[in-house]
């Protein structure tokens, strides 16, 4: 037996779904200054609102709070239930350090302190 709802009650299911997605997400992307909140996050994507969003393409970085996770390369894929879903074409993760142009030996001081007196 299938039964069909009422638009307005489709409507308002899908409105209370993407408040729980936004709730429930602390991801963001960060472009261009903008701030976007990431209702799914896949291996190959993501998906952000389709009326807040526009059509990104290009680098994004990816924040779960304050802590930055990764810097992705993206395009718009495809847009579906108010959702557009963006494809990442590389992903590269956010390191806490600076990458050495050499080897750095074991033991060896962080910083050096020189004697003012």
């Amino acid at each position: 037996m299938m039964t069909v709802l009422p638009s307005e009650v489709q409507a308002g299911l899908d409105q209370a779904r993407k408040r729980a997605l936004k709730r429930s997400s602390r991801l963001v992307i960060e472009t261009g200054g903008q701030r976007l909140k990431v209702l799914r996050l896949s291996d190959d994507g993501f998906s952000v609102e389709a009326e807040a969003a526009p059509h990104l393409r290009g680098l994004v970085d990816i924040y779960d709070g304050a802590r930055h996770l990764s810097r992705c390369l993206i395009v718009a894929s495809e847009e579906d239930g108010g959702e557009i879903r963006y494809e990442v074409k590389q992903m590269t993760a956010a390191a806490d350090v600076q990458p050495l142009d050499y080897e750095r030996p074991e033991g060896a001081p962080v910083g050096l302190i020189e004697n003012w007196g």
